[in-house]
């Protein structure tokens, strides 16, 4: 079984910056994909960020790109999103997530299976 934990978040003045934390269990950490996705109230889950399992690749969605970055520590099985000039519409819930299938580098919310908690951040302007 696959855990999920995340650390981080929380209230911030818009262009301020915050940095999300997840850590995973288990020891297959570095052969899949790991995603940053975000859940604003009335809206779907979107994805913002996603690193496959070298670290090599990444995806950026438009509203966030040049602003955030993704990392990974396969070492210490972790993933964290850099998140810079935050801006109000950043707020969300922000979730982490594990691809489905291992070796393959997908942003579709379909193709996670394993979620972290959680996490508010909130943007004030």
């Amino acid at each position: 079984q696959v855990q999920l934990v995340q650390s981080g978040g929380g209230l911030v003045q818009a262009g301020g910056s915050l940095t999300l934390s997840c850590a995973a269990s288990g020891r297959t950490f570095s052969a899949y994909t790991m995603g940053w996705f975000r859940q604003a109230p009335g809206k779907q889950r979107e994805c913002v960020a996603a690193i496959n399992w070298t670290g090599g690749t990444t995806y950026y969605s438009d509203p966030v790109r040049g602003r955030f970055t993704i990392s990974r520590d396969n070492a210490k099985n972790t993933v964290s999103l850099q998140m810079n000039s935050l801006k109000p519409e950043d707020t969300a819930v922000y979730y982490c997530g594990r691809q489905r299938v291992l070796g393959t580098f997908r942003t579709q919310l379909y193709e996670y299976d394993y979620w972290g908690q959680g996490t508010q951040v909130t943007v004030s302007s």
